[in-house]
């Protein structure tokens, strides 16, 4: 018997079609075995896409996103505020696929068909800003620069490879900039090259040295970097030792909270998700459970180190 009695497929239509036909054979046979009715539609478009999901989105039991994490932020910013919302099965389709790996999602689309439509439905937290939602991280400086930094046909070369050369480029240029933070109200101020709040662990496809971070814990973790040297690398990689006090640190500030206020002393461009969004000052909120998603494996959400 199918685990879903309704559902949709949304793809881009924009991609290479020899690139669209190989990956949907791989995909969809796969996935209409568990869903009794599955719907495939073509977006050519963000305002399709956009449509598409608010339109279906209260109507079917499972909505699946083939596509990277630009396309997953648009998706559940068109559905954050409906009333139902179905649960969301990510097949990976973009460069980095950050927010597929926090689920523990397989690279390989045929894996990740498998273990999506097989995995555990799991309800996860998103962030709230003044006007839009994000799921894995918002963040201000070098995070910003890079993703502004990266070469678009490098990247459509190169694949991640360009996100790591445009942070090396970042980092050698990064200046620092006044702040006020304020987490559940507690302020922190000073100087530093980078604010970043996160609720999933990935960027740039590597795994945040940073245990605390959960997707269900209904609460962000705020990263302040003061410098990027290597006392900093060599505080984060000993983050959640039960000997080290991280409030300690001379390069890094970590608090977690579930209400944040940034404000810096000249207005900045924001990464949500990997896609420039808003500026500064801002104000973010945590929303507790208010997406459920297919995890991709047994380790969903677990926090395991970078191999």
């Amino acid at each position: 018997m199918p685990r879903y009695q309704s559902g949709i497929f949304i793809y881009n239509g924009n991609k290479e079609e020899t690139q669209v036909e190989t990956a949907l054979g791989q995909i969809l046979p796969i996935l209409s075995k568990e869903v009794k009715e599955l719907k495939v539609i073509q977006t050519m478009s963000l305002e399709e896409l956009d449509q598409v999901c608010r339109e279906y989105g209260q109507e079917v039991d499972v909505l699946f996103i083939f596509g990277g994490d630009g396309t997953v932020h648009e998706c559940i910013n068109s559905m954050a505020e409906l009333e139902k919302r179905p649960v969301i099965g990510i097949l990976p389709g973009g460069t980095c696929n950050d927010f597929s790996r926090v689920l523990d999602t397989p690279q390989k689309l045929d894996q990740a068909a498998r273990a999506v439509i097989q995995g555990e439905e799991l309800q996860v937290d998103a962030g709230k800003t003044d006007e839009h939602y994000f799921l894995n991280f918002w963040g201000i400086g070098l995070v910003t620069q890079t993703s502004s930094n990266i070469d678009e046909d490098q990247k459509n070369r190169l694949g991640v490879l360009s996100y790591f050369i445009s942070a090396l480029k970042t980092m050698n240029q990064a200046r620092p900039f006044k702040f006020s933070v304020s987490v559940d109200g507690e302020v922190l101020e000073g100087e530093a090259v980078m604010v970043l709040v996160t609720n999933g662990q990935v960027i740039g496809t590597r795994r945040l040295p940073v245990p605390y971070i959960d997707l269900q814990d209904g609460k962000f973790d705020v990263l302040i970097v003061k410098n990027s040297n290597l006392t900093l690398f060599r505080e984060l990689m000993t983050m959640g030792r039960s000997s080290v006090d991280d409030r300690q640190f001379q390069e890094l500030y970590h608090r977690q909270g579930e209400r944040i206020s940034i404000d810096v002393d000249q207005s900045q461009e924001v990464d949500m998700d990997g896609e420039i969004k808003g500026n500064t000052p801002a104000h973010l909120q945590v929303l507790p459970s208010h997406f459920t998603f297919l995890g991709g494996g047994p380790q969903a959400l677990q926090a395991v180190p970078n191999e």
